[in-house]
C-alpha cells in the first residue's frame, strides 16, 4: 500500500514539472528583448514579484523554517534562478527610468527577504514560529501574484476575446494549482493550501472565458484579417490605377 509521504512526494514532484513550466513560460518575452537588444513596452514589475514570491517560498521551504518540504525549496529555488536571469536581461537592455525602476525594486527584492530572513532567523527558534511568519507573507505575495491576471480577465470580458490571454498558461495554471493544493492537504499545510486554491479557483474561470469567448475570439481575428487583405487590395488597386492614369514619357 502506498504510503502517504510517498503520495505527496509523487504529487510534489508533478507539480514541480508544472511550476518549472510555468516559470518558463516567458522564454519567447525575452528572447525578443535579447534580439530586439530593447525591453521596448514590457513592464518589469511581473518579474520582480514572482522573483520575491520564490525567494520567500524558498526561505519557507529551508529545514531550518519548515521540515519536510524539500520540494517547495527546490522548485522555488529553480524559480529563483530563472526569474533572476529575467530581471538580468530586463536591466541590460532597459535604460533611462526603466532600468532605474527594475534596478529599485530589483535591490527592494533582496532588502525584503534579507532584513525577513534575518529576523525570523535570529529572533524565532521553534519551526513553528518561523514558519508562521515567513508563510503569512508567502500567502500574501502569493495572492498578490495570483490576482494580476484579473485586469487581463476583465478586458477578456469586455473584448469577448480570450487573444491575449494564452490557453496554454491558463491550462499550466490549472493544473498547478491543483497539484499543490492536492499536495497541501495530503499533509496539511495551510499556508501552501490558501494561495493555491485561490489560484487554482483563478485559473478555471480563466478556462471558463475560453469556452464562452473561444468562438467570439475566432470570428473577431478572421474579421481583422479580412479587412487587413482588403485594405491590401485597395492599396494594389489604387497604385495600379495611378500607374494607368501617370503621363508615359
Amino acid at each position: 500500500m502506498v504510503s502517504i509521504d510517498a503520495m505527496r512526494t509523487a504529487v510534489g514532484i508533478i507539480g514541480n514539472a508544472i511550476a518549472l513550466g510555468l516559470f518558463l513560460s516567458p522564454l519567447p518575452t525575452f528572447i525578443r528583448i535579447w534580439k530586439k537588444k530593447s525591453v521596448e513596452e514590457f513592464s518589469v514589475i511581473p518579474y520582480v514579484a514572482t522573483l520575491l514570491n520564490c525567494m520567500l517560498w524558498m526561505v519557507y521551504g529551508l529545514p531550518i523554517v519548515h521540515p519536510n518540504s524539500t520540494l517547495v525549496l527546490t522548485i522555488n529555488a529553480a524559480g529563483t534562478a530563472i526569474e533572476l536571469c529575467y530581471v538580468i536581461l530586463y536591466l541590460v537592455f532597459s535604460d533611462g527610468p526603466k532600468r532605474l525602476k527594475a534596478l529599485l525594486l530589483f535591490l527592494g527584492d533582496l532588502a525584503i527577504v534579507g532584513v525577513v530572513s534575518a529576523i525570523v532567523l535570529i529572533l524565532f527558534h521553534t519551526h513553528e514560529r518561523r514558519s508562521l511568519i515567513i508563510g503569512i507573507l508567502c500567502v500574501i505575495f502569493c495572492i498578490i501574484m495570483y490576482l494580476s491576471p484579473l485586469t487581463v480577465m476583465s478586458s477578456v470580458i469586455k473584448t469577448k476575446s480570450v487573444e491575449y490571454m494564452p490557453l496554454s498558461l491558463s491550462v499550466a495554471s490549472f493544473f498547478n494549482g491543483l497539484c499543490w493544493t492536492i499536495y497541501a492537504l495530503i499533509r496539511f499545510d495551510l499556508y501552501i493550501t490558501i494561495p493555491n486554491t485561490l489560484g487554482l479557483l483563478f485559473s478555471i474561470t480563466q478556462l471558463v472565458l475560453h469556452v464562452l469567448y473561444y468562438k467570439s475570439t475566432k470570428l473577431q481575428i478572421a474579421e481583422r484579417k479580412k479587412k487587413g487583405e482588403v485594405g491590401l487590395t485597395d492599396v494594389v488597386v489604387d497604385s495600379l490605377k495611378t500607374s494607368a492614369n501617370a503621363p508615359s514619357h
